[in-house]
């Protein structure tokens, strides 16, 4: 974990910040004001963005459904991304008119507070625009916004997940829906910090209806059922507003994922090897 004291004192020799974003447009007759919903952006957060596309009276309308863009860099590494259709289609955008959305993203863990180049906070730039999802040049791409964010590092009582019990190894597939998952056995176990106050928790995974039919996810906090649910498809994204009561009084507790079904690839997947008994596959877990 890391050393609250030091964050503590880092934190507070920074004030809070609102971020956000608005850019002379590269696009005629185009602006963006983007807007996020926490005030202070810190790495290991999930926030909402908010859109604000304005068209004035010179704009010229766009010929396609354009996708947009939106690029963290860290340096001269992209950190994450977002890229999207909006809500209603560019090719129906209109002459001074607003188009409103809002999404939300995750900014992952990137500050290492012990470098010692550390300055107590880190930059990202984040550059939006228009691109055509069929251009494979990359000719299409019209930027709009350019601009960077401050970013501090997660305050010291950010829970930490240790992932214990009944996971197999991290996968990672780029032209997967998930990107990268691990794998459970018919339960698998984390060990959270408990913050002892009300907390947002977010899980992502996956199942295989090709191997399972009607595979029940089971999701416990201790021995309490939180959830129980069969996905529709084969990947799902749940979300739960946790109450400080439901964690307990200790210092930790934990989360359990578990399933009333498992498989063995080996035996009912053509031309598999794997003899590993699965569950199902978790993407990504967020508790703060």
């Amino acid at each position: 974990m890391r050393s609250k004291f030091l964050r503590a004192a880092i934190l507070a020799l920074i004030p809070l910040m609102f971020f956000s974003c608005q850019r002379q447009v590269k696009v005629k007759g185009v602006s963006l004001q983007v807007n996020f919903s926490d005030q202070t952006l810190t790495d290991n957060l999930m926030t909402d963005i908010q859109y604000k596309w304005k068209t004035s009276h010179d704009f010229l309308k766009l010929d396609r459904d354009y996708k947009i863009f939106v690029h963290f860099w860290h340096k001269n590494n992209m950190l994450f991304q977002d890229d999207h259709f909006p809500a209603i289609p560019t090719s129906s955008w209109e002459a001074d008119q607003e188009y409103s959305y809002t999404r939300r993203i995750y900014i992952p863990s990137f500050i290492d507070e012990y470098d010692p180049e550390f300055k107590g906070e880190e930059s990202l730039r984040l550059s939006i625009g228009f691109y055509s999802p069929y251009d494979r040049t990359g000719k299409s791409a019209l930027e709009v916004s350019n601009k960077k964010l401050k970013v501090l590092p997660a305050p010291p009582d950010t829970p930490e997940i240790i992932y214990e019990d009944g996971w197999y190894n991290q996968e990672n597939n780029p032209h997967s829906f998930l990107k990268q998952w691990r794998w459970t056995a018919k339960e698998a176990r984390c060990l959270i910090d408990n913050p002892h106050r009300d907390a947002l928790l977010v899980i992502k995974g996956g199942i295989n209806p090709q191997a399972l039919k009607e595979q029940k996810v089971i999701f416990k906090i201790n021995n309490l059922i939180l959830d129980e649910f069969i996905p529709k498809t084969d990947h799902f994204k749940k979300s739960y507003n946790i109450k400080k009561e439901m964690l307990g009084e200790n210092d930790e507790f934990y989360l359990t994922i578990a399933t009333d079904k498992t498989f063995i690839p080996a035996k009912v997947l053509p031309n598999s090897q794997d003899t590993r008994e699965l569950g199902v596959q978790i993407s990504f877990i967020y508790f703060r």
